[in-house]
């Protein structure tokens, strides 16, 4: 069983530290890697726009990246940023991000102050299947999260489909 929190996805890491992925998989002894599919600027869906709070027909920079865990495909994940914060930076070339984009944000100047997540459950799209080796239309878990500043900027979208066998996702929420 896999069980996984959003909480240290949320949080930038130490100088020479590993991202979160990489490093809560060693912690289990486990391998953790990621293929990234694609990386450029794009128009998004709407309901990346609408979570970005971006203009119509405004383009934003979007991270593809299949999520392997001990060399098998669990999870495509695609983040997206608004041009203006990710043009120019690391976030917009291909490759890994040392200490991973919530690192490189918080270098930017911006950090999670809330995290808004929705959950569903659907079919894999074809697509979805070759790419994470599952049958047409198995059920996948599907978790749409928007990243926001203290001052309630939205600077990340992240569209995460994953296999649910062997998965938990973990939440902890402290009343403030």
């Amino acid at each position: 069983m896999w069980i996984a929190s959003s909480l240290p996805y949320l949080s930038p890491r130490g100088a020479n530290q590993a991202d979160a992925w990489s490093q809560e998989v060693a912690d289990a002894g486990r391998v953790g890697t990621q293929k990234i599919r694609e990386v450029g600027e794009k128009l998004p869906p709407a309901q990346v726009s609408e979570a970005l709070g971006l203009p119509e027909g405004a383009a934003a920079v979007v991270r593809r990246r299949t999520i392997l865990l001990d060399g098998r495909p669990v999870e495509q994940a695609d983040s997206w940023y608004p041009a203006g914060i990710a043009a120019g930076t690391a976030l917009a070339r291909p490759g890994k991000i040392k200490g991973g984009a919530v690192t490189l944000l918080a270098d930017l100047g911006y950090t999670v102050h809330e995290a808004r997540e929705e959950i569903e459950v659907r079919a894999a799209t074809a697509e979805e299947s070759t790419e994470l080796a599952l049958p047409e239309g198995a059920p996948v878990i599907v978790l749409w999260r928007t990243s926001l500043t203290a001052e309630g900027v939205p600077f990340e979208a992240s569209v995460m489909v994953m296999v649910p066998q062997d998965r938990r996702l973990r939440y902890r929420l402290i009343a403030g």
